[in-house]
């Protein structure tokens, strides 16, 4: 009696963060066990992008490395469809670099980059606010590859087709390096 009041009580230690439940004593494996708001309010189920590798980045509209939202477009069109996509997290954590609404946000990535791959909601990536997502991509214990912290923005976080981090690329690394491109490629 006294193990089950224990596993019981473990179990309903959570805490909700943007909307989504998730139990402390529950490892996210895989980034199929989230979901997220596009930046037009629509359900994102992260499942959905099984079987394809996966380029995470957060995003802002007024930062001295915005103009890579050219160079994700570029390489979202020459690799992006049934075996990769690159997802945009706006988020405004870094020197208030992203004041804008979704609405905002979309609109000054259409017109100035053409941006077609998928963005999402604005979100937090660091801090007491971190969103699910982010504290899975940067916390070993819950990504089982390795610990990370979000720097600034635009950085880059490479998943595989099975949905398990593969390794990071800070800000100052071209979304269209060598090594980004080998990952996609497999070459």
């Amino acid at each position: 009696m006294k193990n089950l009041l224990v596993v019981l009580m473990a179990l309903s230690i959570s805490y909700i963060s943007n909307g989504q439940t998730i139990a402390k004593t529950k490892k996210m494996n895989t980034l199929y066990d989230f979901k997220a708001k596009s930046i037009n309010g629509e359900d994102f189920d992260l499942a959905s992008l099984k079987g394809k590798k996966v380029l995470i980045v957060n995003t802002a509209s007024k930062c001295g490395f915005t103009p890579q939202y050219k160079e994700l477009e570029e390489l979202y069109k020459t690799y992006g469809g049934d075996k990769f996509v690159i997802i945009g997290f706006p988020a405004n954590n870094f020197a208030n670099q992203e004041p804008g609404t979704n609405t905002e946000i979309k609109e000054f990535c259409e017109r100035n980059y053409g941006v077609s791959f998928p963005m999402m909601s604005k979100i937090s990536v660091k801090g007491a606010d971190i969103d699910p997502l982010y504290q899975w991509l940067t916390n070993k214990n819950l990504n089982g590859k390795l610990d990370s912290e979000v720097k600034w923005n635009f950085q880059k976080y490479l998943i595989d087709e099975q949905g398990h981090l593969v390794d990071v690329a800070y800000s100052k690394e071209s979304p269209k390096s060598d090594r980004i491109i080998k990952w996609i490629t497999g070459k």
